[in-house]
């Protein structure tokens, strides 16, 4: 057993939390900058110092990281409506930013717009297991002799898997081959997809972003930064060993340039056979909204708020300019409460947006989807700086949509207590998850912040 530190490289700052394995115990925390213009362990060493001066050790270290961006990735599928979707919901599931989505046969036109958004790795999609295999051996191709750089995760139709993984390693490609992510009209198998992915991002692209010139770096580093999170929101819901979990879960993450969602939630049995899609819903998802963030995207926060029609008489306005100065220097932290108000509204509209995107159905010419059924969530889990800064009034005024929001469009939560990942605990779980998950699971419940009913 003993005492593990649990980092998250983030783009912007490198949070340590160090727990003790056999029951997890959570005994220190620490947080610096991240170290992106030297060696990211630069900063890993600052904080292992700053607990070291507190008594505190580390005997290993499991690391996630979104830092020099996360990972990108882009979809390659056959029909936009199907597989192509599938691809681009088990890519959010995997802690990816889905940069680019495309369906059809790839042209010269296509392979270039895929290069210009020079994605970490390519997740290839395409036909129902049996279903049609022409546009994902022509995609294969394609992909071989255009000299991305990226490697390939194979998960469409399993008859022809090893036929296209030839096909790319002859054009020096590494692929990577895995389940089909729908194998059949109405089955979405996002695990296999989320766990290569998970491979490709250890092995391939963190080295290739050249964070840190040692090697213990890669080997530390275990996930992307939302892919721990969903990991430790899965074990806030569903518990482990001894330790019971709290059901239906909502975490609202918002951050400087994102605010991300992550759901656990059962699905009503009637409900879910009326409603058969043909890409069903995932049940545990992360949907990214990358235009709102209270500092780098606070722009898009108030222009997405006055879409939604959030906005009070002359707030556009002068949230506005409020947003572009935030845009303009990122590090800013207000002197006041006038500033600290201000934060604290951008956080309540971006989340407000995020979560009727996230819930709400979804309908185009090509896809509808149902949206998710939130009122039986028990909980919903407030993160990101700007929360954990928060007086108690600011708080609850940037959480009180979760269960007021009733003009969103979407079913909110009608019970759900509420409370803050003060101490940062939800990654740290998810990378303890894997080997020590009832410790685990006992940090994530034991941590959190609940706040008082008003």
């Amino acid at each position: 057993m003993g005492t593990v530190l649990c980092v998250d490289f983030g783009s912007t700052f490198t949070k340590a939390t160090l727990v003790d394995s056999a029951d997890g115990t959570l005994l220190g925390t620490a947080a610096h900058p991240t170290t992106l213009g030297t060696d990211v362990l630069d900063g890993l060493r600052a904080l292992e110092r700053v607990l070291a001066d507190q008594g505190l050790r580390a005997d290993r270290v499991l690391a996630c990281s979104s830092a020099g961006g996360g990972l990108r990735l882009a979809v390659v599928g056959f029909e936009r409506a199907v597989t192509a979707e599938a691809g681009y919901r088990v890519g959010l599931s995997a802690g990816a930013r889905v940069a680019h989505v495309t369906s059809g046969r790839l042209d010269d036109a296509g392979l270039a717009e895929l290069a210009a958004q020079a994605p970490d790795v390519v997740l290839l999609v395409g036909g129902t297991d049996g279903g049609n295999a022409d546009v994902l051996l022509h995609n294969a191709r394609r992909l071989a002799a255009a000299g991305l750089g990226a490697p390939v995760v194979v998960a469409g139709n399993v008859e022809v898997r090893e036929r296209v993984v030839r096909t790319l390693r002859r054009g020096r490609v590494p692929a990577i081959p895995t389940a089909n992510v729908l194998p059949r009209l109405g089955v979405l198998d996002p695990q296999p997809a989320r766990a290569a992915i998970r491979e490709v991002f250890i092995r391939h692209v963190i080295g290739g972003k050249h964070l840190s010139a040692s090697p213990a770096f890669a080997q530390m580093v275990r996930a992307a930064t939302p892919d721990a999170v969903l990991a430790g929101v899965e074990l806030l819901a569903d518990g482990a060993g001894a330790v019971p979990g709290i059901g239906d879960v909502v975490v609202v993450d918002v951050g400087g340039a994102t605010t991300d969602v992550y759901s656990v939630v059962t699905p009503d049995p009637e409900e879910a056979a009326l409603h058969r899609e043909v890409v069903e819903v995932l049940w545990r998802s992360r949907t990214v909204e990358g235009d709102l963030g209270v500092r780098w995207n606070a722009p898009g926060v108030v222009a997405a708020a006055a879409v939604e029609r959030l906005l009070g008489p002359g707030e556009e306005e002068s949230l506005g300019l409020a947003a572009a100065e935030r845009s303009a220097d990122p590090g800013l932290v207000p002197a006041d409460d006038a500033g600290r108000d201000v934060d604290a509204r951008l956080a309540e509209l971006a989340l407000t947006v995020a979560l009727r995107r996230h819930a709400r159905p979804q309908e185009s010419a090509e896809l509808r989807t149902p949206g998710k059924d939130l009122r039986q969530v028990r909980l919903v889990v407030g993160s990101g700086g700007v929360l954990r800064h928060a007086s108690p009034g600011r708080l609850a005024r940037i959480l009180a949509p979760v269960r007021a929001d009733h003009a969103g469009g979407w079913k909110v939560p009608e019970r759900a207590a509420l409370a803050v990942d003060v101490r940062y605990v939800l990654a740290a779980a998810g990378l303890l998850a894997a080997e020590h998950p009832e410790a685990a699971a006992r940090l994530a419940t034991g941590a959190l912040a609940q706040l008082p009913e008003s």
